[in-house]
């Protein structure tokens, strides 16, 4: 085998993943807390080592060549081998148990968090969830929950954040009230100007919007 397989970077590997999962540098770079010309530079170097090319870059960011789609699998792979190993190392077992804590806006734990919960009690039966809905913002630092699920970046200097998926925002608007209010014509006009009835009262979600 290549030398330069041997001795490929586990840090550029994940570099590697965490463009092709997010398909953008600058959010692969809030993912490991990085700024994104180290994470070109690291991208870079991993396919130079390989001797390929893995991305193609594109308007929206960076899609997987062929060679990084058959690479992909072999990268998770890897990740989970770490992750166990980091398991092992501190002294832990394979099976996973205990009580977590979720405290996640009404509407997502409404209606996202039911099956994501299902799937999970099959595949770790030993972890219990205590879900709790809750729009507020103000509780994240006073031990309500070992998780938080929000639909925006909470502001609190002492929360570690992490953006884990999109949520896309449906607005709806009968004919009447379009006929008195008018068409919007942005996203600013509509939260400046229209009224917004919703699950969720929080103003930080309209502040993240605009």
């Amino acid at each position: 085998m290549d030398s330069s397989f041997n001795s490929l970077d586990w840090s550029l590997v994940q570099s590697f993943l965490a463009v092709a999962e997010t398909g953008s540098l600058s959010a692969a770079a809030r993912q490991l807390n990085a700024s994104q010309p180290t994470l070109g530079r690291q991208i870079k170097q991993i396919e130079t080592q390989l001797g390929a090319k893995l991305f193609h870059r594109v308007p929206r960011g960076f899609n997987l060549t062929d060679t990084g789609e058959n690479l992909l699998p072999h990268a998770r792979a890897m990740r989970d081998a770490v992750g166990q190993i980091a398991l092992t190392a501190a002294g832990r077992q394979k099976s996973l148990d205990g009580t977590v804590r979720i405290t996640a806006s009404v509407f997502v734990a409404t209606f996202i968090l039911p099956e994501i919960i299902a799937n999970l009690r099959q595949s770790a039966p030993g972890i219990s969830i205590d879900l709790i809905p809750n729009d507020a913002s103000d509780n994240l630092l006073f031990g309500e929950a070992d998780i938080a699920l929000r639909m925006y970046r909470p502001t609190q200097l002492d929360v570690l954040t992490k953006h884990i998926g999109d949520l896309p925002i449906g607005i709806f608007a009968s004919k009447k009230y379009l006929n008195r209010k008018g068409r919007p014509q942005t996203s600013n006009d509509i939260l400046t100007n229209h009224d917004l009835i919703g699950f969720d009262r929080d103003e930080q979600i309209i502040r993240g919007m605009r």
